[in-house]
């Protein structure tokens, strides 16, 4: 009697194990159950791992790196003026092998530090130190120049607005504008009878032009259409300059309010040296008679400095009130 091996019936619980071996052989009991299942491991692989590395980058460029830029940018902006000025003093030292007369550059410093080490000592009237020279260099700059711009700004307004005025000044004003400052010096002196208001009247004379010139410009490029919106709001013309032109015209005016200052600080070293008294115009002119050049060369860049200050200030005002589509 031949015995027959009949295979044994495999159950569902046994062919569960192949399952971990691959995704294929998996038995779909519960179909929702086993698609959630299969897209877990899916949606959560290195997604983590990149978040996490990417604040890694930020620390890297904040280290060393963005610090040498810095620097780089520091000494590219920094490499033209240091290299100008290293020429200007070469150049200088090399005049002076041929006019012995000028003193050299480092003549010239030394004077400097024992000239800025008591640059406030009073010895007379006429004998006073620098800084005093500069302070009523500048108080006589700022009276002639607040006055002009009391009344330029005005007039440059009244010229700009309403076109009769425009057409009965704007000649007077081309005739004038080219005189030279001290040409109104002696004019100042027959009227007021004194040296240092004949130099106010001098810094107030070519201070007033630049005024009156951009702000009547100013005016006369508000866009028309503003104009029609005041007219239908009924504005008064007190409104319509404090409203509508004034905040218009304010880039103009403060141009020429820098352009005048400018010229106003060249004028008052020439007119001081014609009148005389105390004064950084004087005091180079003092010097000169003192055959001082070192003195009169010191007196340059501190005029110089100044100048460039007052521009560089009046400039920094000018960008808080000039508006633009960025």
């Amino acid at each position: 009697m031949t015995a027959i091996a009949k295979p044994l019936p495999v159950t569902p619980a046994a062919s569960a194990a192949p399952s971990k071996a691959g995704s294929a052989t998996v038995i779909d009991l519960h179909p929702d159950v086993a698609s959630r299942s299969a897209e877990a491991p899916v949606a959560t692989p290195a997604v983590p791992a990149r978040a996490a590395a990417a604040p890694a980058a930020p620390a890297n460029a904040a280290g060393p790196g963005a610090f040498a830029e810095r620097f780089q940018s520091v000494v590219r902006t920094l490499a033209g003026p240091v290299a100008g000025f290293v020429m200007f003093i070469l150049v200088w030292q090399v005049i002076t092998t041929f006019v012995t007369e000028i003193p050299t550059p480092a003549v010239t410093w030394k004077a400097a530090v024992a000239l800025f080490s008591d640059p406030f000592y009073v010895a007379g009237p006429n004998d006073m130190g620098i800084g005093w020279n500069v302070l009523a260099s500048l108080q006589r700059v700022a009276i002639g120049f607040g006055l002009a711009a009391v009344v330029g700004i005005p007039v440059g307004f009244a010229i700009g607005r309403f076109k009769t005025l425009n057409a009965m000044f704007s000649p007077v004003i081309s005739l004038l504008r080219p005189v030279s400052p001290l040409a109104w010096l002696p004019l100042g002196l027959l009227l007021f009878k004194a040296a240092n208001l004949a130099a106010i009247w001098a810094i107030f004379i070519c201070s007033i032009w630049p005024m009156i010139i951009n702000t009547a410009v100013g005016v006369s490029r508000v866009p028309q259409d503003y104009m029609n919106v005041a007219r239908v709001l009924n504005l008064s013309e007190w409104k319509i300059i404090k409203k509508v032109l004034l905040p218009a015209v304010l880039p103009y005016m403060l141009t020429g309010v820098r352009l005048s200052i400018s010229t106003a600080w060249l004028v008052i070293v020439a007119a001081e040296m014609l009148t005389g008294g105390t004064g950084i115009g004087f005091w180079v002119w003092d010097e000169w008679n003192n055959l001082k050049v070192e003195h009169i060369i010191i007196a340059i860049f501190v005029i110089g400095i100044v100048g460039l200050l007052l521009e560089v200030a009046l400039m920094q005002l000018a960008k808080r009130f000039t508006y633009s589509a960025d």
